[in-house]
């Protein structure tokens, strides 16, 4: 039902090495968030492209992930009951066409906990007005306490399926 990529050593090295230059200054819910973020992008580039190199990391830092979608990603054991999360200030800041709900098979605050093998699952996609009128929450951090921010959030299995989403994108862009 929801399309799967498998990790490679390869992707998630070049994870690491980019992580330093693209990190972006906000509060973060979890140490791993920048890295989880590249895989993200790598997993949607080998789903769309059918090469994770394809991605736009490095070049793309304060727009979208790719034209007209942005990849949020989570590192939870799947389950559809997880959400699809964008911060409020980045809904009202930045409207892209697409979210695209990625969410890493684990549960973790280390970077080595990403190996090859883990699995991503390409959960759904949502458009810009679907998150803006979802309902908004503190969704904490994976360290116990509120993270100090809301985000809104829409059930995985409220999202749009992927088997649909290329069409889709195609007249929408």
């Amino acid at each position: 039902m929801y399309p799967i990529i498998i990790l490679t050593q390869e992707m998630i090295d070049q994870a690491i090495k980019l992580g330093p230059s693209v990190k972006v200054n906000r509060t973060i819910a979890s140490n791993i968030d920048t890295v989880s973020g590249i895989l993200g992008e790598f997993v949607f580039a080998q789903y769309m492209f059918g090469n994770w190199k394809k991605n736009r990391v490095g070049e793309n830092k304060g727009q979208e992930d790719f034209i007209d979608i942005e990849i949020k990603t989570s590192t939870y054991p799947f389950r559809d009951s997880l959400n699809l999360l964008v911060r409020e200030d980045y809904a009202k800041k930045r409207k892209p066409k697409f979210y695209i709900q990625i969410i890493f098979d684990l549960y973790t605050n280390n970077i080595t906990d990403f190996i090859p093998g883990v699995r991503a699952y390409i959960s759904g996609w949502a458009i810009a007005e679907d998150v803006e009128n979802a309902p908004l929450r503190d969704f904490g951090s994976k360290f116990g306490f509120a993270a100090g921010y809301k985000c809104h959030y829409i059930k995985i299995k409220n999202l749009n399926r992927m088997e649909n989403f290329q069409s889709i994108y195609n007249k929408r862009s």
